[in-house]
């Protein structure tokens, strides 16, 4: 393989060129290749074609290996990764795909498992529009026109190839009897009251960080993109159908026409800022802590959806982690809103490879600021690799020698010897999720003081809003893996889940002043069995 280049600078781009930099971003050079320092963090972006990455990527310090070299601490895909990448990744590596994540990332994927929830908690799932999956469900569309027909009512459909993006092979019908019954579409119900700034119709980019799934975490950015058609709205009729530039807000569409307007400021142009958008709610007398909160609703719920699929296939992956392991895989998303007249919010689809192109000044404003916070929020430290390396090695060991394991007692041993076991057994318990606690402690601390523009939606502060979402999880195993259900039901109940540092640390206390007592060291007011007896007492009582 040829030797790589000392240094390359980024020219500008031509015309047609969107993914890499403007001239206002020409005179940056990337950094030269030195070599590999101990203790260096590295990052492998040979799967990306966007500059803003790599650009982010030296903000951070951050050292670009070789494209072979599949070691590195950060690795970044535009595409999905397959699971079998995921499962050789070491401990202190992190990629930026989940496994499973397709099942709401792809249109047909995600109008199945949506119209499974919305069949057990309708009022729940309430923001996504009635859609059909053909060829599967093209009977049930024709009955539904026929329904329509009865009322003499008329409705406006839009039609999407099940797998498409980039707005390519989209249209509008109202009569549903020329649809092709074998074609794999999606069709949905098209809203035709919008809320319209400007007279023009507009959709949100929402940008969503997955930090984890097991457990769940979530991560709201407080910005994102305004993007608008570039024809006037009209509700549509028979005779406006096929004028997608006032029907569609995808950019790929609209930048097209003549009429998209590229400007260098947040407030004006085809193209804005999320922020702009708030302040602008702001001024127009509208609740702008509603909006947020209905976002970040929708987004949650959402993902409820894909927790089960995720979940299930990182597992399959990283088969023997302990729940609340550092997670190898995180993921940005960006998830198209469409608000109605009432601010209502519509989820649109969810894209797992939204597009980090920087062709105006907008777009590298918004997108450096999601990447470069979600890296920071990662924690990604040069001590990750010594720790992981070293942790191997000592269990190695002791499943080498057998060190720090609780022999079970023979068979025919005293009711001694099983209590004191029993006890043992749960000490350990006990010390297992202490650690996990107290390493969760230190990564909320973290998160708290670099999140940047994210802000944590889930888990939620609010102990009513988190018992929802948790009770929704529930619906949704039970939905997608029903064979798994119960176990992830025990496990979301199991009392330790609830515990603080400091009930664990009681329990502890109780159980070594136990094994004392257990041992013969004060055995005058109780004996052994008795010992035990009202130590599992006390322990049920504090559960």
């Amino acid at each position: 393989m040829p030797s790589l280049p000392q240094e390359r600078v980024i020219q500008g781009p031509t015309p047609l060129d969107l993914n890499t930099e403007l001239p206002y971003q020409s005179t940056m050079k990337r950094k030269v290749r030195k070599k590999k320092k101990k203790g260096t963090i590295t990052a492998n972006v040979a799967g990306t074609k966007f500059e803003i990455v790599r650009l982010v990527i030296d903000e951070m310090g951050f050292m670009k290996t070789p494209d072979e070299d599949e070691t590195s601490n950060l690795i970044w895909c535009d595409s999905a990764v397959q699971q079998e990448k995921i499962a050789e990744l070491q401990n202190y590596q992190r990629i930026n795909h989940f496994p499973g994540m397709g099942e709401i990332c792809r249109k047909d994927f995600l109008a199945r498992n949506m119209t499974k929830m919305i069949k057990s908690r309708p009022l729940d799932y309430a923001f996504v529009p009635r859609t059909w999956i053909f060829p599967a469900e093209y009977t049930q569309f024709q009955n539904y026109m026929k329904e329509l027909k009865k009322k003499r009512k008329q409705k406006t459909f839009i039609v999407k190839p099940a797998n498409g993006a980039m707005g390519h092979g989209i249209s509008l019908i109202r009569n549903g009897d020329k649809l092709p019954s074998q074609d794999h579409l999606i069709v949905q119900e098209y809203i035709e009251k919008p809320f319209l700034m400007e007279g023009y119709k507009f959709d949100l980019r929402i940008y969503i960080l997955v930090t984890s799934c097991d457990p769940l975490k979530i991560f709201l950015y407080h910005d994102g993109l305004v993007r608008m058609g570039t024809e006037k709205y009209i509700p549509p009729n028979e005779s406006n159908l096929t004028q997608l530039y006032m029907h569609l807000t995808n950019y790929s569409v609209n930048k097209h026409n003549e009429h998209f307007e590229r400007d260098e400021t947040e407030n004006k142009g085809s193209k804005r800022s999320i922020k702009w958008f708030t302040e602008f709610l702001q001024a127009n007398q509208h609740d702008v802590a509603k909006f947020w909160s209905d976002i970040s609703e929708l987004v949650v719920k959402t993902l409820i959806v894909a927790e089960p699929h995720v979940l299930h296939a990182y597992r399959m992956c990283r088969p023997g982690q302990p729940p609340g392991s550092e997670s190898v895989c995180f993921e940005v998303l960006g998830f198209d809103i469409l608000l109605d007249r009432k601010l209502k919010p519509w989820l649109l689809e969810i894209n797992r490879a939204p597009s980090f192109g920087t062709d105006q000044k907008i777009d590298y404003d918004v997108k450096k600021g999601v990447l470069l916070n979600a890296l920071k929020l990662l924690n990604i430290r040069t001590s990750d690799k010594r720790k992981n390396l070293a942790k191997q090695k000592a269990e190695a060991q002791r499943r080498l020698y057998g060190q720090n394991s609780i022999k079970r007692p023979l068979p025919g041993s005293s009711d001694w010897e099983q209590q004191r076991h029993q006890l043992e057994k749960r000490k350990e318990e006990l010390k297992e999720r202490l650690a996990q606690v107290r390493k969760q402690i230190s990564k909320e601390e973290h998160e708290n003081r670099h999140m940047g523009n994210y802000r944590r939606i889930y888990p939620p502060e609010d102990k009513t809003l988190l018992e929802k979402y948790e009770n929704l999880l529930a619906v949704a195993f039970q939905t997608f893996l029903s064979g798994r259900a119960a176990s992830f039901q025990r496990e979301l109940n199991n009392p330790l889940k609830r515990m603080k540092e400091e009930d664990i640390l009681d329990l502890l206390e109780q159980c070594e002043i136990d094994d004392e007592k257990l041992m013969g060291k004060t055995t005058k007011s109780r004996g052994p069995k008795t010992q035990i007896a009202h130590y599992v007492v006390k322990f049920l009582k504090k559960l």
